[in-house]
């Protein structure tokens, strides 16, 4: 089973790997510098991520074992900064079970986090280094340059693609500094021939930290471009959104911390882009789909504004209940860690249910990642979750809802945590929104989903099944021994797109 810890390092003036009771492996130094042809794009306050892998199929920042994370105080990058593991806020995020041993060797490469608009790693904006390798020895050297910059985003070009991209006043406003929404369009086979047809559109939410450029995904999919261009295929303008947020993804809504994302979306960018493509609001064909993180927003949405939207179709959603948070009830356990019985809280699991990834390691990974040393800035899924549900803390940064060390949960703002409560939000809600989101939810989720998501979407079909005036209509289904996102198909949700645009 995959480990990780969070690991206290000693070292003098070299770099010590050390766990209780085990052997020490030591690095003599590790040096990181800025180098000049990179310079101008250097920000203060990034966090450097050092990664080492035995692999070689992929560069370490995109894959590897072991992750040294540090933020260092006031460094310029004009000058190399010497690791020196005395500094008592360096993290080390591993999935070996034992760490390194002596004469092994390991490939590395550094990644420094920066862009401030971006709670990821691998994005826009950030720099990383060369590959290098090195033999595990008491004499080691790890020396690396921050060489290179992440370009921005480019999306294919193509006749059928549009990308939209806008400042928007709303997070700008909020945030003090510029800040864009983006998205990108694949128009049907069709809607040159028929310039006055009147098509419904679809809006895809991402899964997690997904980008506006996954529609360079589906246009090298040959299978769906052979079909996307006959004239059989939907007639429906697909629209891809961008989840970027300073703290990972934002979930297209309203938050104290990622700032009025529902608001910018619905009334800046989505009026931008049906502008674009001469989408009539007055045909009621605008509708929503997601799988993941983007089921749970392409279902939120449908939820906060069902009068905008009008339908949608949400696979695999996150957690749309917070009493079933996975297996955690975040109003009531008193850790994220371990369950009420003791034993440690998984976080992953096969379809088999067999527990492959703790709650706890998932945490520690997130923590390594972040640039204060916990998860409120990892850009990860739980920073996320942290960021958009929750309050803002007195110090600008997200509150903890829970302990990033010991996972003990902060009740006060896990209840603040309601207002995104799908389960709860209808519940209080029903006679108002019931009505208006009759006909328009579809649910989908394989019912060994490997992130326990399908246990909350049971409790929210329960709840569904027993409503009244009006008796929800929702339909809410769930596939034996299937996981997460496993049935997900963007053929076969187009096609109901278009089947629910023609019964109209």
């Amino acid at each position: 089973m995959k480990k990780i810890q969070t690991i206290t390092l000693l070292l003098l003036l070299s770099m010590v790997f050390r766990v209780a009771k085990a052997q020490e492996i030591p690095f003599s130094k590790a040096e990181i510098s800025v180098s000049a042809e990179v310079k101008k794009s250097f920000e203060r306050g990034g966090r450097i991520l050092l990664h080492l892998t035995k692999q070689r199929e992929k560069e370490p920042r995109l894959k590897s074992e072991m992750v040294i994370g540090i933020t260092p105080a006031g460094w310029e990058g004009s000058v190399p900064f010497q690791l020196d593991a005395q500094t008592k806020n360096i993290l080390v995020y591993t999935t070996e079970k034992n760490l390194p041993l002596a004469k092994e060797k390991y490939y590395y490469q550094a990644v420094y986090k920066q862009n401030k608009d971006d709670g990821q790693e691998n994005v826009p904006g950030n720099l990383y280094s060369n590959i290098d390798s090195v033999m595990i020895a008491p004499n080691a050297q790890l020396k690396l340059t921050l060489n290179k910059l992440i370009p921005p985003v480019e999306i294919v070009d193509h006749k059928f693609v549009k990308s939209v991209v806008i400042q928007s006043r709303f997070l700008s406003e909020f945030s003090g500094r510029a800040r864009f929404l983006k998205a990108s369009v694949l128009l049907p086979s069709g809607y040159f021939k028929n310039p006055g047809k009147a098509y419904p559109i679809c809006y895809r939410a991402p899964g997690l930290n997904g980008r506006y450029n996954a529609v360079n995904n589906q246009m090298s999919n040959k299978d769906f471009t052979d079909w996307w261009f006959t004239e059989s295929a939907p007639q429906v303008i697909y629209v891809f959104l961008d989840s970027q947020g300073p703290y990972g993804d934002t979930y297209q809504v309203d938050s104290e911390n990622n700032g009025p994302c529902g608001k910018a979306l619905t009334e800046e960018l989505i009026p931008e882009i049906e502008k674009l493509v001469h989408y009539n609001p007055a045909t009621k064909m605008r509708y929503l789909t997601g799988y993941s993180t983007g089921g749970w927003v392409s279902l939120g949405l449908q939820i906060f504004y069902p009068d905008f939207f009008d339908g949608t179709w949400s696979y695999s959603p996150d957690p749309v209940d917070f009493s079933h948070y996975g297996l955690i009830d975040i109003y009531q356990d008193s850790s994220l860690f371990y369950n009420k019985f003791g034993y440690l809280q998984p976080g992953k699991r096969t379809i088999y249910d067999e527990p492959t990834y703790s709650m706890k390691e998932w945490i520690a990974a997130e923590n390594t990642s972040g640039r204060n040393g916990d998860y409120r800035i990892s850009g990860g899924q739980f920073g996320a979750y942290n960021a958009v549900f929750g309050p803002k803390g007195a110090d600008g940064l997200p509150s903890l809802m829970f302990d990033p060390v010991t996972g003990k949960i902060d009740h006060a703002i896990a209840a603040q945590w309601e207002k995104y409560d799908l389960k709860k939000v209808l519940e209080k809600n029903w006679s108002t929104l019931g009505p208006k989101l009759q006909g328009k939810i579809w649910i989908w989720t394989g019912d060994a989903d490997g992130l326990y998501s399908n246990v909350a979407t049971r409790f929210l079909k329960m709840y569904m099944d027993s409503t009244k005036n009006p008796k929800s209509d929702a339909k809410i289904s769930f596939t034996p021994l299937a996981g997460h996102c496993q049935e997900w198909s963007d053929k076969l949700l187009l096609k109901m797109v278009a089947d629910k645009a023609a019964a109209k």
